[in-house]
């Protein structure tokens, strides 16, 4: 089972205090007071990669894969340069197509006269 991820630095308080309380919650497997905390990140910071990374995992453990799916991409997206959210297990394993479509919409083809 993969860890969840810490706030990083310059996260506001109040959403890396969530965080912190999800990511304790989640590692004595109390998944939906783990979620709670995650979502009050998000209130906190919407824009939080790592919160919507945690919220995937905690919602994956619970069987809601479509909404686990969901903050998998929104983290990917929030998060282009990250390693773990990009290839985590968690995140290949819904649709191996779904990091190479966000990335390549992040980066242009470098010659748009050659597409291949």
């Amino acid at each position: 089972m993969d860890l969840p991820l810490k706030a990083p630095t310059g996260t506001p308080p109040g959403a890396a205090a969530a965080v912190d309380a999800g990511n304790s919650l989640f590692e004595a497997g109390q998944w939906e007071q783990a979620k709670g905390q995650y979502e009050t990140a998000l209130t906190a910071h919407s824009t939080l990669a790592e919160a919507h990374y945690d919220l995937a995992l905690v919602l994956d453990q619970l069987g809601r894969k479509a909404e686990a799916m969901a903050h998998y991409k929104e983290a990917a997206n929030l998060a282009p340069g990250n390693r773990v959210i990009w290839n985590a297990p968690p995140f290949r394993k819904y649709d191996a197509e779904v990091g190479k479509s966000l990335y390549d919409k992040r980066l242009p083809h470098p010659d748009p006269q050659r597409p291949y």
